[in-house]
């Protein structure tokens, strides 16, 4: 067991008991348990399998390469409509997953068997999110940000076009676009590292916090 995994679970305001089980069931299973991205994480050798998660409505035990598992009744969904890999169990009680357990350690061991089979999730990387009607008229009055966006790498145009896509409002995406404009010029990703300190090239980690 991992000491930082058990305090965050034991400081879950809601969802304690059911993350406790969940951990039990993992570790049954085999796996090893990290703390990452500040939630239980679990390895089979180096490889991350699984992930707990804890939120309002639910807890989840999402599998990062759930779309090849088989989930022959139906119950894993996907995080989002522009998920591409991840799937995941979300519960609402401990009865919930008392009842799931031997499904849920079916899934588990299976998870396991493509990891050591090697198996890799084919993403599409045609499925761009859509651009905007607020983006493309930015785009149309500023060949410069044009031509800078589409130099930008594909996962890094994907990001900008599911963030601003996440605005419900035409005045949000508007703001949130504007903000933006000046590192897409520079050729930036939404978190990469624009101060030039940072330790995680080219990603922020937060150094120009303390310029």
């Amino acid at each position: 067991m991992n000491l930082l995994v058990d305090e965050h679970i034991r400081n879950s305001k809601k969802w304690s008991k059911e993350l406790f089980q969940l951990q039990e069931i993992l570790l049954e299973c085999g796996l090893s348990e990290e703390f990452k991205w500040r939630q239980p994480c679990y390895l089979h050798g180096t490889a991350n399998v699984c992930i707990l998660g804890s939120f309002k409505e639910f807890c989840s035990l999402a599998f990062f390469k759930g779309v090849l598992l088989n989930d022959a009744e139906q119950l894993m969904v996907s995080p989002g409509v522009n998920s591409q890999s991840v799937k995941m169990f979300k519960f609402q009680s401990l009865e919930e997953i008392l009842e799931l357990r031997h499904l849920i350690k079916t899934t588990i061991f299976e998870a396991i068997e493509i990891e050591k089979a090697g198996l890799k999730v084919e993403k599409n990387q045609n499925n761009k999110p859509p651009i905007p009607e607020e983006l493309t008229a930015k785009l149309e009055l500023n060949p410069a940000l044009k031509s800078a966006f589409e130099s930008l790498t594909p996962g890094r145009q994907r990001a900008y076009l599911m963030f601003f896509e996440e605005a419900k409002q035409s005045k949000t995406r508007e703001a949130r676009i504007e903000k933006y404009i000046p590192r897409i010029l520079k050729g930036k990703g939404m978190n990469d590292c624009i101060c030039g300190y940072s330790k995680r090239m080219p990603n922020c980690d937060g150094s120009h916090k303390y310029l």
